[in-house]
């Protein structure tokens, strides 16, 4: 894109007569809050009540999704494997471990 240097002179003096006639509204409906909300240029702040209440929305949405109730949170167990299940792999990892070593011993 080609902008020719009268245009941009031309964009560059409109922007400031936006700027003052933005002045003079936020003089006019009563200070510079004014002046902040027409142009949103300062940062959205959020009480902690609202976030609060967001987020209790979002986890009853997550838990209905999941299946459950909000209130009901159930830890489900990591794993499986019981000490006699581990036991019992261990010893059968060791008989296949005797057996091969007593294959290639045989070679």
């Amino acid at each position: 894109m080609h902008i020719s240097l009268d245009s941009l002179e031309e964009a560059l003096s409109i922007r400031r007569q936006m700027d003052t006639l933005e002045k003079r509204l936020g003089t006019l409906l009563g200070g510079s809050r004014s002046t902040a909300a027409l142009t949103h240029k300062g940062k959205r702040r959020m009480s902690a009540q609202a976030r609060a209440k967001i987020a209790a929305a979002m986890r009853a949405r997550w838990a209905k999704r999941k299946g459950r109730t909000a209130a009901t949170k159930t830890v489900k167990k990591k794993g499986g494997l019981t000490a006699a299940g581990r036991k019992r792999l261990s010893q059968l990892m060791k008989a296949r471990w005797a057996a091969r070593r007593k294959a290639v011993g045989k070679k």
